[in-house]
């Protein structure tokens, strides 16, 4: 058994939704949240300044003993992941990738959307899995313009958000999509405004948290890692912003444990 945290990090609040789902799945671990928020989005950003960004998060969470760190950022796994595993053989890691094989097997139309950052659909790691299943659908792509800062600034219930979502959605749904995969972890803030642009069209929204859950808790058992079930669990936060960042990000997590995502 091992009560040391396990370590979660992003670029900013997007994770919390993955934060969120390991919280739920694992009541007895203790859970230390890292939002890059200083240099928050990653999205635009090229590849080594990303790796040097990560390097950075992953040190500094290693210093606070976490016993696995989760990288619940689409982008930055993209960028990083391979050489984490490498430079820390003994620390298990868990990526995010945008969920294209559940939504391609399961689409009836034949047609899914994915929606990520830009660095992510540019990503070679995107690219092969969107080449293995172009037999078993059309796979369209398309960035969420301005969505980070949205959720970043919870301003997901606006009609700035409304409309930032409906230029995005609205072409993918007209094209025939009903699989929108959530490429990004911000994107799942605004489950509830995409429901409302796809009204009452058949489109099923698609997410990696359950499969990153269930990864972990293989990681834990595979390890031995798993706290014991007599642990209390500890839930902290860091970021590299300021204070006031902190505040709104732990706000975030406590309004993340109530949400429909």
């Amino acid at each position: 058994m091992n009560n040391a945290p396990i370590g979660i990090f992003d670029s900013g609040m997007g994770g919390l939704s993955v934060w969120r789902n390991i919280r739920a799945a694992l009541p007895d671990e203790s859970l230390l949240y890292y939002a890059d928020a200083a240099h928050c989005p990653y999205g635009d950003r090229g590849h080594d300044e990303i790796l040097g960004y990560v390097e950075e998060v992953v040190r500094q969470m290693l210093g606070r003993g976490v016993k696995m760190v989760v990288v619940a950022c689409n982008t930055a796994t993209a960028a990083a992941i391979g050489h984490l595993r490498d430079e820390y053989p003994n620390i298990p890691f868990v990526g995010m990738e945008p969920a294209v094989k559940p939504a391609a097997l399961s689409t009836k139309s034949g047609v899914i959307a994915v929606l990520a950052t830009r660095s992510s659909l540019d990503g070679g790691h995107f690219r092969r899995t969107s080449a293995e299943f172009a037999d078993r659908a059309k796979i369209l792509s398309a960035v969420g313009e301005g969505w980070v800062d949205i959720v970043e600034s919870n301003r997901e219930n606006t009609p700035e958000a409304f409309e930032a979502v409906r230029k995005v959605v609205e072409p993918l749904v007209a094209a025939g999509a009903d699989r929108i995969v959530l490429g990004c972890t911000h994107y799942p803030f605004l489950t509830s405004v995409i429901k409302q642009v796809v009204g009452d069209r058949i489109v099923s929204l698609v997410n990696s948290a359950p499969a990153i859950v269930r990864r972990v808790k293989e990681l834990l058992s595979a390890n031995s890692l798993e706290a014991a079930a007599s642990n209390t669990p500890v839930y902290d936060f860091m970021t590299s912003a300021d204070g006031d960042y902190l505040a709104r990000l732990k706000a975030k997590a406590d309004a993340a444990c109530k949400m429909d995502m």
